[in-house]
């Protein structure tokens, strides 16, 4: 079920005019890549009993994502709605070498979405046939992993002509020494909701929960 929403008072809003210059944009979207240091988090996944770096990796992005409120901002009509939270959706790699969705509800808990998470992660491995990525729902982070490259720079396919606002974060390949790991993230995000200073916002809060990640 949607999360629960609240309108956000455009005549009062400070961007108010920045939103209305870019929804004329075709491309209204822009994307930013950068380098997470995932070294505390890959040994914590390493610690006998420790979760799968995905799941842990995913659960700390969504949970800055939502620490920063215009993540959680979209456009309905002439509305921008402020989501109380905001969920994953995430590419996950079939056993047959397609690709599948699996759907994370936000959880402050990280045990509860552990266990989702597995749960999620092996119903959509074993899974087949036709693609549902809940379309009417857009109170979601859409995520994708890339986990054979160590990208610097990354696209998305678009459907033009829909009113989309939805965040896309990707993972890329992790690198580097134990003690030393990097991990390449790319954000995509509606310039008439999200400004760079957001994105600098949200890649700060998640490298604070990469550097001491809440696992307990």
């Amino acid at each position: 079920m949607p999360s629960a929403y609240s309108l956000l008072d455009l005549d009062t809003w400070s961007r108010r005019e920045h939103f209305r210059f870019f929804r004329s944009y075709d491309n209204p979207f822009f994307n930013l890549c950068a380098e997470v240091d995932v070294s505390k988090l890959a040994e914590a996944c390493r610690a006998p009993g420790g979760p799968s770096f995905f799941a842990a990796s995913l659960y700390l992005s969504l949970r800055a994502a939502n620490d920063v409120e215009p993540f959680r901002y979209r456009i309905h009509g002439d509305d921008v709605v402020v989501y109380d939270a905001v969920h994953a959706g995430s590419t996950i790699l079939r056993d047959d070498e397609t690709f599948g969705f699996g759907y994370f509800d936000h959880s402050l808990d990280f045990g509860p979405f552990r266990t989702q998470a597995e749960d999620v992660i092996d119903a959509a491995r074993k899974g087949s046939g036709p693609l549902e990525d809940k379309p009417e729902r857009d109170d979601m982070i859409h995520y994708s992993v890339i986990p054979w490259v160590a990208f610097t720079s990354f696209s998305h396919a678009k459907r033009w002509g829909t009113e989309d606002s939805v965040p896309k974060i990707v993972f890329g390949r992790r690198h580097g020494d134990p003690g030393a790991e990097r991990m390449p993230v790319s954000v995509e995000v509606h310039h008439a909701l999200v400004d760079g200073l957001h994105v600098g916002e949200f890649f700060q809060r998640f490298q604070d929960y990469l550097d001491d990640p809440p696992l307990g």
